[in-house]
């Protein structure tokens, strides 16, 4: 194996490590953004507890695909006025 070879894996390998770690704070950054519009939708309680349920690592992980097959959300909007 070539020195640019090895410099390469190890540098892929640190990258790697360092994404990693930083995951859960992407996923954390994307809640806060997102909880301005849960909130206007949902009202207060349920859009923050929707989204504090997607923030959580694995819940939210389980819970979007499960509202995508039953096709709907399982925090509902409130109805809009009109």
């Amino acid at each position: 194996m070539s020195m640019t070879h090895a410099a390469a894996r190890y540098g892929q390998r640190r990258l790697t490590r360092r994404l990693s770690r930083s995951l859960p704070w992407i996923g954390g950054a994307i809640a806060l953004f997102t909880l301005g519009a849960a909130i206007r939708q949902k009202g207060l309680i349920g859009g923050t507890l929707d989204t504090a349920l997607n923030a959580v690592p694995f819940v939210g992980g389980v819970k979007i695909p499960a509202q995508a097959v039953r096709g709907r959300d399982f925090i509902r909007a409130r109805p809009v006025a009109g």
